[in-house]
Formats: structure tokens, C-alpha cells, sequence
């Protein structure tokens, strides 16, 4: 059996798999990195079949889901998750992916009243017990928080999305969309040292976000993060597996 690839669309070098990738290849699949702000729209495949891959997982970054003149490969990537999904293979949005996933599907994505960053409590739906992605995690620590560094919301969810879990405001924190596809506005990759560097840039843009020392939060939390959130890279990993 040939080894199960995963496409992994990287938006800027701030934000890497992190500890999603570290899991996922420990669970063995491979990754191959897609570093679309130096690549371009043309650098984007059309399908996974272009690109020799199994899944597809789109990573977070600055800009909108939306910001196609500042990220002019929005576009590509929009329509990679589109035929994606359509094929059936599966599919993970984290933060801006999750994002850029309802937007491509005929969701609808806003800005929100302010940056939510730190660490969020995971309001969890009856539906997500019994998900195939996110029912581990449950089963490792319903109670677990998540990070969340993100500026944009999704407002209107695609049609057909399932909610498995809403952040205290009501949006949506992690959904399925169809059998095989999931997005999550939480941050399960990070840890402090991915944190600090976003906390780092920030400042230097002059744009700190309310709460502080957030790596700090995230390096007194890791221990439990880990446990809870590792069995969501297993459990992507499985579907990655049955889909080779």
C-alpha cells in the first residue's frame, strides 16, 4: 500500500502545521507543505489528483477569506476546496481554512467586533459525540479548551453544514460539511513558541490584541491541549488512510 499524502496549504510562514503536522505524520501520513504566498495562484493545483494527495488541510493566516487582492491565491484555493469536497476526499479548514472553506461552499464570512484571542472554551453540539473527527476529542476531554486568534467569523455556515460546537456568541467553532469535510476557528496546531511569534508581530504592527502573555497561556495549558487534541489529527489521519 503506498503511503496516504496529505496537501497542506500554508498561507505565510507564521503559520505552520505545528503540532497538527508533528501528530499527523507520527500517525503515518505524509505532508507535503503547499507555501501559497510564494507559489501563487498557479502554484495551486486544481484538484488533489494534480497534486498526487489524498486530504487536504488549509492552514490559518492574516489576511481574510475574502482579501483576494492582498492574497491574489484566495481564488485557487477556494476552488481547491471546492472540487475537494466534491470528490469526496477529506478535508480540514483550521481558522482562516475553516473560513475559506464555508465561503467556497456558499457560506458567508464577516469581520467580527474584535480579535478573539486566547484560550476559548469549546461549546460542543449533541451532533459532535458521535463524529468520526471530532468525537475523539470528546472522549479524551470534553472540558478542554482551545486557542482561538482570529479576527473573522463565519456568519452564515454553507448549506448542509452540520455545528459540533459554537463559541460563546453563537458562531460557528467547528462544523462538517458533507461526510468528510471539517472546519474548525480554533488553533489546534499551535504552541507557545507559534503563539509568541504571532504576539511578537503584532506589537511590531502595532496592534495589540486585549488579552496578554497569550504564549504564556498556551505553554501553561500544553500538556492538556496535546491530550485532547492530538486524537482529532489520529482520527484525520484514519480518513486519510481509507481514502488511499
Amino acid at each position: 500500500m503506498r503511503e496516504p499524502r496529505v496537501l497542506v496549504v500554508q498561507h505565510e510562514d507564521g503559520c505552520p502545521p505545528g503540532l497538527l503536522g508533528d501528530w499527523l505524520v507520527e500517525a503515518g501520513t505524509v505532508l507535503d507543505v503547499l507555501a501559497a504566498d510564494r507559489a501563487g495562484a498557479a502554484g495551486v493545483p486544481r484538484d488533489l489528483a494534480q497534486a498526487g494527495a489524498d486530504a487536504l488541510i488549509v492552514l490559518g493566516g492574516q489576511m481574510g477569506a475574502g482579501d483576494d487582492d492582498v492574497a491574489p491565491w484566495l481564488p485557487a484555493v477556494r476552488d481547491l476546496l471546492r472540487t475537494t469536497v466534491a470528490a469526496g476526499a477529506p478535508v480540514l479548514g483550521v481558522c482562516l481554512g475553516h473560513q475559506l472553506l464555508a465561503a467556497a461552499l456558499g457560506g458567508r464570512v464577516a469581520r467580527a467586533a474584535a480579535v478573539r484571542a486566547g484560550l476559548q472554551p469549546v461549546g460542543w453540539t449533541p451532533e459532535a459525540a458521535t463524529d468520526p473527527l471530532v468525537g475523539p476529542v470528546l472522549a479524551a476531554d470534553p472540558d478542554a479548551p482551545a486557542f482561538h486568534w482570529n479576527r473573522d467569523v463565519v456568519v452564515e455556515p454553507a448549506p448542509g453544514t452540520v455545528v459540533l460546537a459554537r463559541t460563546a456568541d453563537g458562531a460557528p467553532q467547528v462544523v462538517r460539511v458533507g461526510p468528510q469535510a471539517w472546519g474548525i476557528q480554533a488553533h489546534p496546531e499551535v504552541d507557545a513558541a507559534i503563539v509568541a511569534g504571532w504576539e511578537a508581530e503584532a506589537a511590531g504592527a502595532g496592534e495589540p490584541v486585549s488579552a496578554p502573555a497569550l504564549a504564556a497561556q498556551v505553554a501553561a495549558a500544553q500538556d492538556r491541549l496535546v491530550r485532547a487534541w492530538r486524537p482529532l489529527a489520529g482520527a484525520f489521519a484514519d480518513r486519510v488512510r481509507a481514502a488511499t
